[in-house]
Order: structure tokens, then C-alpha cells, then sequence
């Protein structure tokens, strides 16, 4: 799926370059959008009983981005475990490779221990990834 991002001046440094670690909250914005893409959101996750905090991120850094761009964040389900997962990003912008990367989500429970991965969500996933051409990786 296809998130687009306007970059705000807030997420640039002092050179008016997107500051590295903004990447991450990219990242996040588009996993955001992906879940309400399945007609879900973080709330549904807390009715289920599950959090997915991140455990690992990459991110590898191509060309600069600037305040005013117009990004677009290809958020992907890269691999999905019993108690665990992984998105895969790559943010273009027009043709420019501007980064690529991933983030493992650990599913935890309200006690803060691993849980498997609820069903309802794994299918919701794999619905999405039935509509979406870009989310076949993985699955």
C-alpha cells in the first residue's frame, strides 16, 4: 500500500533536510494507514488484547529528502510468525530511492509476555494483501 507523506519543516534539521530519525516516523504513519487500509486500527489491536511494540528497525538512507516534498512511503507485510512480524518500507520520491527498511513487531499480551498473533488479525492481513498488489511479500 501506497502512503503518501507531505514533509513538514518540523521533521527537517537545520540544513532543511528530513532529520534521520523521522524516517521512523514515517515508517510508522504508513503502518498506521495500513491497518486502517484493512479497516482496523491500534484500538482493535487493544480489543484484541495485543501490542506490537517494535523490537528491531532498519532503515537505509539513498537520497535526501527537503521540506515541501511529496514522499511515498510503500508500506508492506514482509513476514508474519506465530508471535511476531515484520513491515517492510520504501520511500520514494517520483523516481528517487530516498529509503528503505523494516521493523519486527514482538505480539505481546496485557501482561507484557508474548502471545500468538490473533487470527482475526493475521486474516485481516491477508485480506489486505489480496487487494493489494504490494503486499504479497512474505505471505
Amino acid at each position: 500500500m501506497i502512503h503518501p507523506i507531505r514533509v513538514i519543516f518540523g521533521d527537517t534539521d537545520q540544513m532543511g533536510v528530513v532529520y534521520y530519525g523521522n524516517y521512523l516516523r514515517f515508517f510508522e504513519a504508513s503502518r498506521a494507514a495500513l491497518l486502517r487500509f484493512c479497516g482496523k486500527s491500534h484500538r482493535d489491536l487493544d480489543a484484541w488484547g495485543v501490542a506490537l511494540p517494535v523490537v528491531e528497525a532498519h532503515c537505509k538512507y539513498g537520497r535526501t529528502a527537503h521540506y515541501e516534498d511529496l514522499l511515498e512511503v510503500d508500506v508492506t507485510v514482509g513476514e508474519v510468525r506465530g508471535a511476531s512480524m515484520r513491515f517492510d518500507y520504501a520511500i520514494t520520491r517520483g523516481k528517487d530511492a530516498i529509503a528503505t527498511g523494516w521493523t519486527r513487531h514482538a505480539a505481546i499480551g496485557p501482561n507484557g509476555r508474548p502471545r500468538a498473533l490473533p487470527a482475526e488479525f493475521v486474516a485481516v492481513l491477508s485480506s489486505a494483501a489480496a487487494r493489494t498488489p504490494g503486499l504479497g511479500p512474505g505471505y
